[in-house]
């Protein structure tokens, strides 16, 4: 099921199921209004979108107020989380799923946010997008690339493809510096060669397997899974993390993998993660490709959950085209 797609003078609604908007900077805030209303889109907040607590969240059935008002209004025609966080798969046995598929809508995060991204394709068949929160909309430099990935996403329905940007960053989003360091990218990192097609699951792979064993857990059969970790991640965790996941009964099934560039702070290398793969022999088939413009690091692609996808890896030549109907 795909959405209605988003058009100028549509109604963008900021909700915060995870971490509260009152930890985002008034200045990132502005920009980012701007931005969206430059794109002629009317904005709005959840009510209790800046509340929070001691855990910089706030309660159940606040968080639920917000995401169910925010699918049920009519006007609204898409739904933006504030950040990501901790704690979003509280909400998941709270959430009216019958709701969500009678009022569908563009729904869009990452992180902390794959809980409710997975748990709503899984209960209603809702295409719903791994890509940037509110906040990450008001990072001042380099911000094109995820502009333009998100519009391709959500304001139409034509097959568009993930391209490596020309310079990726790891520094801090909340920060409002004026020097952020780029560094130069060299196309997508090929860890196994092969062409698939399938759907596509996946986003923040901590936040993934807390899913397992739970009703909110998609399948993986024909899957191209995505993934990726943030800086609290290294090579350890990341390979048990990834094993837990190959674990489920339909993870054989996996057509291709798609991995997001780590954090440096992570220090998970291009070596250390050809390492891993490698010693996957459930993987050994398929195709995989790294340091995709995907999760903690700038700039951000937009990924639909459940669309399909057709993915092509060599040395030569790497290509990662997505069909959303």
């Amino acid at each position: 099921m795909l959405a209605e797609r988003l058009s100028p003078g549509g109604e963008i609604r900021v909700i915060a199921p995870s971490t509260s908007l009152a930890l985002v900077k008034g200045k990132q805030i502005e920009l980012a209004e701007s931005r969206l209303r430059d794109l002629g889109f009317h904005i709005t907040y959840g009510k209790n979108v800046e509340n929070h607590d001691e855990f910089f969240s706030t309660s159940i059935e606040e968080r639920i107020e917000d995401l169910h008002d925010a699918f049920r209004s009519p006007s609204v025609k898409g739904i933006l989380t504030a950040s990501g966080g901790y704690n979003a798969n509280q909400l998941l046995k709270y959430i009216d799923y019958e709701c969500i598929q009678n009022n569908p809508k563009v729904f869009c995060g990452f992180g902390d946010i794959t809980a409710l991204n997975l748990a709503i394709y899984h209960k209603t068949g809702l295409i719903n997008y791994s890509g940037p929160h509110f906040s990450t909309l008001g990072i001042k430099h380099e911000f094109q690339y995820t502009l333009n990935s998100f519009l391709n996403a959500v304001t139409n329905d034509a097959p568009f493809e993930i391209s490596p940007s020309s310079h990726w960053s790891d520094d801090p989003w909340h920060l409002e510096e004026e020097d952020r360091t780029f560094i130069e990218q060299d196309g997508y990192f090929v860890i196994q060669e092969g062409e698939a097609e399938g759907k596509l699951v996946g986003g923040n792979l901590s936040t993934l397997n807390l899913l397992q064993g739970t009703a909110f857990m998609p399948s993986l059969k024909n899957a191209i899974l995505f993934i990726e970790d943030d800086e609290e991640s290294h090579p350890l965790m990341f390979e048990r993390d990834l094993q837990s996941l190959l674990h489920l009964p339909d993870a054989n099934k996996l057509k291709a993998i798609l991995i997001g560039r780590f954090q440096k702070g992570s220090n998970v290398t291009d070596a250390a993660l050809k390492k891993i793969i490698q010693s996957k022999r459930e993987l050994k088939d398929i195709p995989i490709i790294g340091n995709v413009n995907f999760g903690h690091t700038t700039p951000l692609a937009t990924i639909p959950i459940g669309a399909k996808a057709a993915v092509s890896a060599s040395e030569n030549d790497t290509e990662i085209f997505i069909e959303q109907i």
